[in-house]
C-alpha cells in the first residue's frame, strides 16, 4: 500500500463487504509521537488531582456518551453488525463502567494505605516509620476489541480503570469500526477539557491495521498495555513489550473453550432445560464471546444422546448470523476446518446466509479420550460452535481439567447432591479457570466488585488479575512505599 493510499481508510459492512460513508486519517508516526509525549506530560498533573476531580472526568464522559448514544449505536451498527439491542445494553454497560470506577475514587480507601508507626527506642535496632500506598503507573496503551465496538473499546473498562487509576490513556481503535471510535474519542475528550483534565490524557490512534498499534506498544512513554483479542495478538504484544529496553505489562485477555461440564443426575432432572441453555449460551452474539462454551462434556448412553439430539434439532432449526467482519469470519471457518481435521465429527449444522460474514451455528462431537490425546481438538473457535465430549466416568473428568488449558470459565451443570461428590473436579476447576460457574451459563460478564475475568495463562497474560469489575485498577498501579518522612512532606493519602 502506497503512503498515498494509507493517508485514509473506509470501514466496511460485514453483510455486504462494501465501504461505509466516512474516511479516516490514518494516525501518522509523528502525530503518535507527539500523542505519546503529551501523555507522559499529562500524568503527574492528572494523577495528582485526587479521586474527586477524576471521578468528575469519568462522570462527564458517561454522561456524553449518554447523550449523543443514538448516533454511536447506528454507526457501530453498521460497522460491527450487531444488533440494536446488544448495543443499546453496551451504552449502559460503556457508562456503568464508567461510573462504578468514579465511585470506586471518590475516597481514598480504593489506595490501600498502609501505616507502620516508628519506634526510635526500639533495640537492637530503631524501627523506622513507613507508609505505603498504590501509585499510578503512568499513560497506558488500550487495544479495542472487534466484538464490544462500546464496551472492550476506547471507553470500555480498560480505559475506565486506567483513567481511574490515574493514568492518561492513549486508545488503538480497532479498525473494523474507526467510526464509532472516533465518535466515543471524542466525546471523552471533550469531557476532559470540560472538566479542566490536562491536554493529552486521552487520545485516539487509528489506521487500517497494526503497525501504529505496535509502535504504540514500543514508544518509551507508555508504561502498561490493556488488550482484549486472539491468543495470536495477545502474544504478540506480549513479546512486544518484553524486547523494550524497559519492558512493560501486557494485561492480555485472550479467551478460552470455557468448558461445561454435564454431570448425570443433573442431565437426567432438567435435560430439556440444559439443552436450551446451552444453544442460547454458544450462538448468542453469533458466538462472538470469549466467554463462549465451545466445550462441553456429556456423559455416555442414552441421556447424553438425548441431549446431542436435542442440541441437533435447534442447531438445524438456526441460522447464520453476521459476524463482525470478514477476517473474523474466515478464522471461523479455518477453525471448523481444524476441529473436524483434529478428529470432530459435524453433527448439525443450521442454515446459511449469502453475507459476506456469516457465521453458521454448528454442532460437533467427539470422545473424551480423543481430546485428552489431542489437544488441537479443544482449541478455541471463534464463532457460534460447541464439541460434546462424551465421557464414562468421573475421573475422566478430573483428568481432562486437570490437564487442560488455563480458561477463563469453567461450568458445572450439576443437582447438589452431586456437587458435594464431585470437591476433586470442582478443586481443579479452580485452579485451571479464573471463574467458575454452578447451573448457569458463562457468556454474559456481570460488571461489579467482585467479578474475575481473567485467568491462568493462555486465557490471559496475568492469571491475577481482571478486565472487569474493581480489581481491574489494580492492574495499573504500583505499590510506593515512604519510609521516614514527616507527615507534610508526604503524599496526601498518606498524611
Amino acid at each position: 500500500m502506497s503512503p498515498a493510499q494509507a493517508a485514509a481508510f473506509r470501514a466496511l459492512d460485514p453483510r455486504t463487504g462494501t465501504e461505509l460513508p466516512g474516511a479516516f486519517t490514518v494516525t501518522t508516526a509523528a502525530e503518535l509521537e507527539a500523542m505519546a509525549r503529551a501523555a507522559k506530560a499529562a500524568f503527574l498533573p492528572y494523577s495528582k488531582l485526587g479521586g474527586a476531580r477524576r471521578a468528575e472526568f469519568l462522570e462527564r464522559s458517561a454522561a456524553n456518551l449518554e447523550a449523543h448514544a443514538a448516533a454511536v449505536v447506528e454507526r457501530a451498527m453498521a460497522e460491527s453488525g450487531l444488533p440494536e439491542a446488544r448495543l443499546q445494553g453496551e451504552v449502559g454497560r460503556t457508562c456503568g463502567q464508567l461510573r462504578m470506577f468514579a465511585r470506586l475514587i471518590a475516597d481514598d480507601a480504593w489506595l490501600d494505605a498502609r501505616f507502620d508507626v516508628g519506634d526510635p527506642a526500639r533495640q537492637p535496632a530503631p524501627k523506622p516509620e513507613v507508609r505505603s500506598f498504590k501509585r499510578p503507573l503512568g499513560p497506558v496503551a488500550v487495544f479495542g476489541a472487534s466484538n464490544f465496538p462500546l464496551a472492550f473499546s476506547v471507553a470500555g473498562g480498560d480505559t475506565a480503570s486506567a483513567l481511574a487509576a490515574g493514568c492518561p490513556v492513549i486508545a488503538k481503535a480497532h479498525p473494523s469500526h474507526p467510526g464509532t471510535s472516533r465518535l466515543v474519542a471524542d466525546l471523552v475528550i471533550e469531557a476532559a477539557r470540560a472538566s479542566g483534565m490536562p491536554e493529552g490524557v486521552f487520545g485516539l490512534v487509528q489506521e487500517p491495521g497494526f503497525e501504529m498499534g505496535q509502535a504504540l506498544v514500543l514508544r518509551p512513554e507508555i508504561k502498561a498495555v490493556g488488550f482484549t483479542g486472539s491468543r495470536a495478538g495477545g502474544e504478540a504484544l506480549m513479546r512486544l513489550a518484553a524486547s523494550r529496553p524497559e519492558p512493560i505489562p501486557v494485561y492480555a485477555e485472550m479467551g478460552s473453550v470455557n468448558p461445561v461440564f454435564v454431570l448425570a443426575g443433573a442431565l437426567a432432572t432438567r435435560g430439556e432445560e440444559i439443552a436450551r441453555g446451552l444453544f442460547a449460551s454458544f450462538t448468542l452474539g453469533v458466538g462472538q464471546f470469549c466467554t463462549n462454551p465451545g466445550v462441553t462434556l456429556v456423559p455416555e448412553g442414552a441421556a447424553g444422546d438425548a441431549l446431542r439430539d436435542r442440541l441437533a434439532e435447534l442447531t438445524l432449526s438456526s441460522e447464520a448470523g453476521v459476524m463482525l467482519n470478514r477476517a473474523v469470519c474466515e478464522r471461523y471457518g479455518s477453525g471448523l476446518t481444524e476441529l473436524a481435521a483434529a478428529g470432530g465429527r459435524q453433527v448439525a449444522r443450521g442454515a446459511e446466509r449469502d453475507w459476506a460474514a456469516a457465521g453458521t451455528p454448528t454442532l460437533w462431537e467427539a470422545d473424551i479420550r480423543a481430546a485428552l490425546a489431542n489437544e488441537r481438538l479443544v482449541s478455541e473457535v471463534f464463532g457460534p460452535s460447541t464439541l460434546l465430549l462424551r465421557y464414562r466416568t468421573p475421573a475422566e473428568l478430573v483428568e481432562f481439567a486437570a490437564g487442560m488449558e488455563g480458561q477463563l470459565t469453567a461450568t458445572l451443570q450439576a443437582e447438589p447432591a452431586e456437587v458435594a461428590e464431585h470437591t476433586a473436579l470442582l478443586d481443579t476447576l479452580a485452579e485451571r479457570a479464573g471463574r467458575v460457574i454452578l447451573n448457569q451459563y458463562p457468556t454474559g460478564v456481570e460488571v461489579g466488585h467482585a467479578m474475575v475475568h481473567g485467568g491462568p495463562y493462555p486465557a490471559t497474560s496475568d492469571g491475577r488479575s481482571t478486565s472487569v469489575g474493581t480489581h481491574a485498577i489494580d492492574r495499573f498501579t504500583r505499590l510506593v512505599a515512604y519510609q521516614n518522612f514527616p507527615p507534610e512532606l508526604l503524599p496526601a493519602p498518606l498524611r
